[in-house]
């Protein structure tokens, strides 16, 4: 059949030539109007998996926590990154073009008012203490808001310690961030100090958190790049960040995902033309003459155009991975039309007449060539039944796309030398020295195989230990913006992205689930809905009354202040050095209280300009934290109906349900320990979901769909070569062959120090598509009663396309993006371990058996 298809083909060469064409140009004109791509990796997987479910329901009962761009600000010191951040996130709600929503959760006034009855009873009886025993330093700068209220109350503390009545080292702290800026603008460089970190300690960390809401451009790889570009505008605008006080990064899911795919096509041009140029040279070497290079890249061409067609008719919307099927397509379909215009030359060698020879190829190597393709779209289409939809999706294309690539071989391929008509071959084209090392294969057979034999070991060996990575961020490039920013946080478990979460019916379910997960020794901490209606809030709001009694009448500020003098504040300075200096014999040597004298004295010297830079920078942020401090000492008991919409909703469900979530450890940040952390919170909470339970399970899904492939695709192509070969001993032939190819790539992936990840773990159906064709075209061979199989036209023929395929590969491995880089790297060491099967045990096996026959005739 198929030599009677390459026959008509070439009769009406003009005309299956043009209709392939007019073909293919239908086909793309369809495939613009209709073929589009998924940028949302959630969707590369069945929606029906149970971890899938439980993510679809939390990201309809909590949307706010989806599709997000996060700002992390940070600022020299706390209040500049409030500040920050409040003006960031009024900028960001203000820009209803690129941003939906944005909110600043910290900022909410309930923390300011509320905020110390979510602390534990130890740590807010600390604070209190710390506050109270500040008492008189807070009354003095309460009545004078100014250096000169500062350096009276240091006045104070130094009378203290000339009567023995104050010990410095529970201030020790505050007084070296005074000494600092009192140093700094001595220096001629005043700074702002810290006044919430000198009163109450620094209780909203290092970052401030700013969430947005991108309107994305669906039509694009990276639909949020004019979102975080605008985000990174406004962020450059804001006054502590042109002052160099404060800076804005930004990570989350969507600035992740942008920064990985335009990655991918960062030096794609420049990869391309070099790949291109490298694919020209070996087709020259395998081919010698553009009137078989150009039928081979126009059937290259067509195929990939026709395959492109089916994709948009049957799938329609293709995913991130299912995209990577024209790098397969290319790949493996190359190698039909090179086997066919190698074996082709190998024919004209002693068939000087084109049609007779075109026909001669089509009888000798069609039915290898059929073969290779059925089976390699077997392995392919394994993959169909699968719950990673981007795989399956990806075994669908490609596997319909080998048959198209095979028709258009047989068919297109034949009309089109028909027309350019190549030259008569003058030459044998078998490999330089090929036939020296057949006779060495054949004479060293046993040994071979016997070495054959020890790596296939080794390799079983690293196939059982081979790492597979659970970690989708080690996929991406860790010196991108969004990476930069998430690594930072990464140590820091409030901040972990890892988290764990689930729904329970009450807050005493809450808190019960609460208390055993902090018991576990994976959990760093737990924050649940009970969190923000803490227990023992009478105790502790009376805590809070009897310090708010002690404290209210001293730092109540008056309504006006008089504005303070340069002359004011050296008066004050001079007496506030005198008094230390008269105390400095009952100080300890490294006192901070010194390192303040010191900088007074060079204050004193310095012109009013510096010492009112000094006043503004010194004072600029105490009258708010005065103010926040009075708030924080009358707040309201807190109930769930009293928790504002803002804070209620990240917690709480309408129907009651509360929202628990686990912090993991430091440990977690590796696969090992991340899987640990999902198994003891899913043994406590069986229905937890979130970020750590979702990736070990896409990892479990990812590796499950992989075994079931690998197990359908083995027996497909079994079933395949058993009937074509109708012997199970040239099956096993195969089989066995491309069994150590696989073994072999992860005994060089053991060496090369890769991990299987969910981006490089697709190297496998490639593995079994090109192990496939190649041992096809051997083992044929043999059957025919070949003799030398490395100075044959297929052994040409298969390195040159090796040659090809892996140039493809290469420039993968190039890429800028690491999972697609990993899985370039895996695809070239897939493609070496297959040439040393295909070129080294396979023959070895073949001589060993013609050996063997020789023995018993």
């Amino acid at each position: 059949m198929i030599v009677a298809i390459v026959r008509a083909s070439q009769r009406h060469a003009v005309m299956v030539v043009l209709a392939a064409l007019v073909l293919a140009g239908c086909g793309l004109v369809y495939s613009a109007y209709h073929l589009s791509v998924d940028t949302d990796t959630n969707n590369l997987f069945a929606n029906s998996l149970p971890w899938r479910q439980a993510q679809l329901v939390e990201s309809k009962n909590f949307p706010q926590f989806d599709r997000l761009i996060v700002a992390v600000v940070r600022a020299s010191t706390p209040e500049e990154a409030s500040e920050t951040a409040t003006a960031l996130n009024a900028a960001l709600q203000a820009d209803k073009a690129d941003f939906y929503d944005s909110q600043y959760p910290a900022g909410d006034q309930f923390y300011t008012q509320e905020g110390l009855l979510l602390l534990p009873t130890a740590q807010l009886a600390k604070l209190l203490n710390q506050i109270v025993a500040a008492q008189p330093f807070l009354g003095q700068l309460a009545a004078d808001p100014s250096s000169r209220g500062l350096f009276g109350g240091i006045g104070l503390i130094a009378q203290g310690v000339a009567l023995g009545q104050a010990n410095l080292k529970p201030y020790d702290a505050a007084l070296r961030g005074v000494q600092s800026a009192l140093q700094n603008a001595a220096n001629g460089h005043p700074a702002p100090l810290s006044w919430q970190a000198l009163i109450g300690g620094n209780l909203s960390g290092d970052a401030q958190f700013v969430l947005a809401h991108p309107v994305l451009d669906q039509s694009s790889l990276v639909p949020g790049r004019v979102a975080t570009a605008a985000l990174k505008r406004i962020a450059a605008a804001l006054p502590d960040v042109k002052a160099g006080r404060a800076s804005v990064d930004y990570t989350g899911e969507i600035p992740l995902s942008d920064e990985q795919f335009a990655s991918l096509t960062q030096g794609l041009v420049a990869g391309s033309i070099i790949s291109l140029l490298l694919i020209a040279l070996w087709l020259f070497l395998a081919l010698r003459s553009w009137r078989l290079i150009m039928p081979i890249l126009a059937t290259l061409l067509l195929g990939l155009v026709y395959t492109i067609s089916f994709a948009a008719i049957a799938i329609g919307v293709m995913n991130l991975i299912s995209v990577a099927f024209a790098i397969l397509f290319i790949g493996l379909a190359v190698d039909f039309a090179i086997q066919f215009c190698v074996r082709l030359r190998d024919v004209r060698y002693g068939t000087p007449e084109l049609e007779l020879a075109i026909t001669e190829t089509a009888r000798q190597a069609g039915g290898q060539i059929a073969l290779a393709a059925g089976a390699t779209a077997c392995g392919f289409l394994a993959f169909a039944p699968t719950d990673f939809v981007g795989v399956a999706e990806l075994g669908v294309i490609a596997g319909v796309g080998m048959v198209i690539a095979f028709l258009c071989t047989i068919i297109f391929l034949p009309a089109l030398l028909r027309l350019l008509r190549p030259a008569v071959e003058a030459e044998s084209i078998e490999l330089p020295l090929a036939g020296q090392a057949d006779a060495l294969l054949r004479r060293h057979a046993k040994i071979i195989l016997i070495g054959s034999a020890i790596f296939a070991l080794a390799g079983a060996y690293s196939a059982i230990t081979l790492r597979f990575d659970a970690n989708p961020l080690n996929t991406k490039d860790p010196q991108s913006e969004s990476m930069l920013t998430l690594n930072r946080l990464l140590d820091n478990p409030e901040t972990n992205p890892f988290y764990a979460d689930t729904l329970v019916a009450n807050l005493p379910a809450a808190r019960d689930l609460a208390a055993k997960l902090s018991a576990l020794p994976q959990v760093a901490g737990v924050i649940s809905g009970a969190t923000f209606v803490p227990d023992g809030q009478s105790q502790k709001l009376a805590m809070i009354n009897q310090a708010q009694t002690i404290m209210a009448p001293t730092i109540q500020m008056p309504q006006s202040v008089k504005p303070v003098t340069a002359d004011e504040i050296r008066q004050a300075m001079v007496a506030a050095r005198d008094a230390i200096l008269k105390v400095k014999a009952q100080v300890p040597e490294h006192s901070p209280v010194l390192g303040i004298a010191d900088a007074l004295t060079q204050l004193i010297g310095a012109n009013d300009a510096q010492v009112m830079a000094m006043n503004a920078a010194i004072t600029r942020f105490l009258p708010a934290e005065l103010d926040r401090l009075n708030q924080s000492l009358t707040p309201q008991p807190i109930t769930l109906q009293s928790l504002p919409p803002s804070v209620a909703r990240d917690w709480f469900l309408p129907n009651g349900e509360v929202r628990v979530e686990a912090l993991p450890t430091a440990a977690a940040q590796t696969s090992a320990g991340l899987r640990q952390f999902s198994a003891a919170v899913l043994n406590l909470a069986p229905a937890a979901g979130g970020p750590a339970i979702s990736t070990i399970a896409t990892a479990g899904t990812i590796l499950n769909s992989f075994r079931q492939a690998a197990l359908l695709a083995s027996i497909a192509i079994a079933v395949i070569l058993f009937l074509v070969f109708r012997n199970i001993r040239d099956m096993a032939l195969v089989l066995v062959t491309l069994v150590l190819s696989g073994l072999l790539t992860a005994l060089f992936g053991r060496f090369a120090g890769l991990s299987i990840n969910y981006a490089n773990i697709i190297a496998l159906p490639l593995l079994l598509g090109v192990g496939v064709s190649f041992n096809v075209y051997f083992v044929m061979n043999f059957r025919a009663g070949m003799h030398n199989f490395l100075a044959s036209a297929t052994a040409r023929a298969v390195l040159f396309s090796a040659l090809t395929t892996g140039t493809a590969f290469g420039t993968l491995a190039a890429s800028h993006d690491r999972g697609t880089a990993s899985m370039g790297y895996l695809l070239l060491l897939s493609l070496l371990a297959v040439l040393i099967a295909t070129f080294i045990f396979l023959p070895a096996l073949l001589y060993a058996l013609q050996n063997a026959r020789k023995t018993q005739l």
